[in-house]
C-alpha cells in the first residue's frame, strides 16, 4: 500500500523520505528500461536519469496514489529519449561483443525472438506490450501512465499482438 504521508514529506524536501519512495520502484524501473534498450548499462544510465527527474519534479505529483504511474511515465519519456539520441550506429568493442553472446546463453531461443520481435514494433505498441506483458498492468492503468483512452490502448495492443503473431508466423515459415 502506498504511503501518502512519505510522498508529503518528500515533496517539503525529505531525502530519506524520498529514498523510502524509491526504493520498491527501482527493480520495475530497471526492468522497463531493460526492455527498451536491452543493454544492462544503458538501462541503469537510465533508471537513474529516471530517479533524478523524479527528484527535482516531486512537487508536481499530485496524488500520492499514482506516485508510481507518474515515475513509469517518466521512465518511459527518459528511455524514448535515450533511444532517439542513442539511434545512430555505434561500433561495437570486443568485450561488449563477447558479454552479449554470453548473455544469450542465458536466455532461451524463444525469449530471444519475442525481445527481438519486441523491439521492431513501432514505440506505441512496444510501449503497451510491456506495460501489459511485462509490467501486468490493466488496460485502465496502462491509459493513466500514458494519458490516453481506454479504447486506443486496446485498439494498440490489439495491433501489436497481432503484429507480434504475424512476426512469428514468417519465422515459422522461413525456417
Amino acid at each position: 500500500m502506498f504511503n501518502s504521508n512519505l510522498l508529503n514529506k518528500a515533496q517539503k524536501g525529505n531525502d530519506r523520505a524520498f529514498v523510502e519512495l524509491i526504493n520498491p520502484e527501482k527493480e520495475k524501473l530497471y526492468r522497463i528500461a531493460f526492455t527498451y534498450v536491452k543493454n544492462e548499462s544503458d538501462a541503469l544510465d537510465i533508471v537513474q536519469e529516471t530517479i533524478y527527474k523524479a527528484y527535482v519534479s516531486i512537487k508536481n505529483v499530485k496524488e500520492a496514489p499514482y506516485f508510481s504511474t507518474w515515475l513509469t511515465r517518466i521512465l518511459i519519456n527518459t528511455a524514448l529519449d535515450f533511444i532517439k539520441r542513442e539511434s545512430k550506429v555505434i561500433p561495437i568493442e570486443q568485450d561488449s561483443l563477447e558479454r552479449i553472446e554470453s548473455r544469450q546463453h542465458l536466455f532461451s531461443e524463444d525469449k530471444l525472438d519475442l525481445l527481438e520481435a519486441i523491439a521492431q514494433l513501432e514505440e506505441k505498441y512496444k510501449t503497451v506490450i510491456i506495460l501489459r506483458f511485462y509490467q501486468d498492468l490493466t488496460v485502465k492503468q496502462i491509459a493513466e501512465v500514458l494519458k490516453c483512452p481506454e479504447g486506443t490502448v486496446k485498439t494498440n495492443l490489439h495491433r501489436a499482438i497481432n503484429r507480434l503473431k504475424i512476426t512469428f508466423k514468417e519465422s515459422c515459415i522461413n525456417e
